[in-house]
C-alpha cells in the first residue's frame, strides 16, 4: 500500500471524512501534518500544491487534491488502484 500523507487542521470536518473515506479503503496509518499548529506547514504545503485550503492528500507521490477531489476519484474507481500503487 501507497503512503498517505494529508495537510490537515484540527477542526476540519472534510478531513475527518476522507480519513473515513481512507481507512475504509484498507488504509492504516495516515501520517498528518497538522498546518493549525505550524505555520512552516502551511507554507509548504501552500508552495507544493498551490492551495490554501485543508485536506491536502497525497497518495505516495501524487498530489490527489481534498475531499471532494478524493471522493470523486473513489467514485471513477481509481482511489483503490492509486493506493496500491497500480
Amino acid at each position: 500500500m501507497q503512503p498517505v500523507k494529508m495537510y490537515t487542521t484540527a477542526v476540519c470536518p472534510y478531513c475527518i471524512r476522507a480519513k473515513q473515506l481512507l481507512q475504509a479503503r484498507g488504509v492504516q496509518a495516515i501520517e498528518e501534518i497538522r498546518i493549525d499548529l505550524d505555520p512552516a506547514a502551511r507554507e509548504t504545503m501552500m508552495q507544493i500544491t498551490g492551495r490554501r485550503t485543508v485536506p491536502q492528500i497525497f497518495i505516495g507521490d501524487t498530489h490527489v487534491g481534498g475531499c471532494d477531489d478524493l471522493m470523486a476519484l473513489d467514485a471513477r474507481g481509481g482511489l483503490v488502484p492509486l493506493l496500491q500503487g497500480s
